[in-house]
Formats: C-alpha cells, sequence, structure tokens
C-alpha cells in the first residue's frame, strides 16, 4: 500500500521551533483520534525553512488532509 507523506511548511528564522510545534499537535492529535500513524517528523531545508510531517496509508489520506489542511504532500519513500 502506498504511503503519503502531508507536510506542513514553516519559513522564517523560527522555522525549526515553529515545526518542531507543530509536530507535538500533529502527535495530539494522533492520540486523541486513535489513528495507527507511526511516522512523524521535521525536517529542515536551509535556516529559514524546516517542514512538519506525518505519513499516512493512501487510503486514509483525504480525510486528514481535509481535517488538517497540509501545505503539501508526497508519496513517502523510505530511506
Amino acid at each position: 500500500m502506498r504511503q503519503l507523506k502531508l507536510i506542513w511548511d514553516f519559513y522564517g528564522p523560527n522555522a525549526k521551533r515553529t515545526a518542531e510545534h507543530h509536530e507535538i499537535h500533529l502527535k495530539e492529535y494522533i492520540t486523541l483520534e486513535q489513528l495507527d500513524i507511526k511516522i512523524t517528523g521535521v525536517e529542515t531545508i536551509s535556516d529559514v525553512h524546516t517542514f512538519a510531517f506525518l505519513v499516512v496509508n493512501e487510503a486514509n489520506m483525504k480525510p486528514l488532509r481535509d481535517a488538517l489542511k497540509p501545505h503539501r504532500g508526497q508519496v513517502f519513500a523510505e530511506k
């Protein structure tokens, strides 16, 4: 089953701290809604661009996308 990475982008000098804080809220949502989501994280692109993400099965993506309103998404490929 294909997995998708839902992404929230943050820009500016506080982007990393903001993305880390957003990940906390994503984890709280996962717990509150009792979702079977195991992968969340933060990735830094540059000094002024960091994003928070979670990985979801494609079949479960639409309700999460509608509820959480990510900025973008992409196919998830484990490293």
